[in-house]
């Protein structure tokens, strides 16, 4: 049944999660747009509660701090959106109750990616499929929002996309916090000849890359690959565009890389790409290879859009196109897209 509840103008927001990376990244983009909250709660679990986590404020509601409160399901009374920073598990355990109150999730979990009643949403590409959500609201896997955010202006300029090949060069943030810490202990375990810690990835993180995030299927590929094919189908609302991916994990601390090679459905030359990406909502061109201008990692974080650069011909297939991106996956890639998505569904 399509959501009827009327959204007010100056939401009650609740931040499930608010402790963790993601939940506090979340805190962090509420304040940078100042969306209209006239309220924000803190929620996460009963050994979070009573802390104090920093808020700069936004809307109606000062700077100052937030005390966490545990969260329950009778946490969303009188909460206009939900934004769902926590694992697929809670977010399927707290969203029967969460609808009941009235209350608009929106999930950065894999929970609702793939239900059919359920939208995946980046606003840049399908925001009209807000129009038939239910009180759930899917936001998708980071590096499917880097790669349909960038080939939505080709999609639009060619009449479509037959293929794409994708590798990802994905962050250690995108594991979480252990990851992280995980790289920089086997780095100095590294550089001090010592043995190497190895917890949080399935191999030395550290000086390598890892060709495998998440489990393998029985067709060879990852999860995190066909969570690409089949999300990117979903947002496009177009099942004949072909994916293939191979997502690795490299040793940076923030910021998801992709190298792109995109089959148009009809030739389009670098130079008018390259005018259909930067005319793009959120997407950003750094691309002067001779002064060596090109985005990466190293120089992003904090950033908000889709970086692209090293925009070229693949002479190999017609329509094809080759390009580079970059993105923080913590902010577009998660807490951006959410607060982006709540800011479509306000009157």
């Amino acid at each position: 049944m399509t959501w009827t509840k009327e959204m007010p103008a100056n939401p009650v927001v609740a931040v499930a999660g608010a402790t963790g990376a993601v939940g506090q990244e979340f805190l962090r983009v509420l304040h940078d747009v100042d969306f209209p909250a006239s309220e924000v709660r803190a929620l996460a679990s009963a050994r979070s509660a009573g802390k104090k986590v920093p808020f700069e404020g936004c809307g109606l509601v000062p700077a100052g701090e937030l005390t966490v409160q545990e969260m329950t399901p009778e946490s969303f009374e009188g909460v206009d959106i939900a934004l769902f920073a926590c694992g697929g598990d809670t977010s399927k355990e707290y969203r029967q109750a969460v609808v009941d109150a009235g209350c608009v999730m929106i999930d950065n979990s894999s929970a609702f990616r793939v239900d059919d009643d359920v939208p995946l949403v980046v606003p840049e590409v399908n925001a009209k499929d807000l129009e038939w959500h239910s009180g759930v609201i899917a936001n998708p896997n980071c590096s499917t929002i880097e790669m349909v955010v960038a080939l939505k202006p080709l999609y639009d300029l060619a009449g479509g996309i037959k293929r794409v090949v994708v590798s990802t060069y994905q962050a250690a943030s995108g594991a979480g916090l252990k990851a992280m810490n995980e790289l920089y202990e086997q780095t100095r375990e590294y550089l001090d000849g010592e043995d190497l810690t190895i917890e949080a990835f399935s191999d030395q993180i550290a000086f390598n890359v890892i060709p495998h995030i998440d489990v393998f299927m029985d067709d060879a590929y990852t999860k995190e690959e066909w969570k690409m094919v089949v999300e990117t189908a979903k947002i496009f609302g177009d099942a004949d565009i072909k994916v293939a991916p191979t997502t690795v994990r490299v040793p940076v601390l923030r910021c998801h890389a992709e190298s792109v090679n995109v089959e148009l459905a009809k030739p389009v030359s670098p130079d008018e790409a390259r005018s259909a990406f930067e005319a793009a909502p959120s997407v950003t061109v750094m691309d002067d290879p001779g002064a060596n201008v090109y985005p990466m990692p190293g120089m992003l974080q904090g950033t908000d859009d889709v970086f692209v650069g090293r925009i070229r011909k693949d002479p190999t297939v017609e329509g094809g196109l080759a390009f580079w991106l970059v993105m923080d996956q913590i902010r577009k890639g998660a807490a951006l897209n959410a607060v982006q998505i709540a800011e479509q569904l306000l009157p």
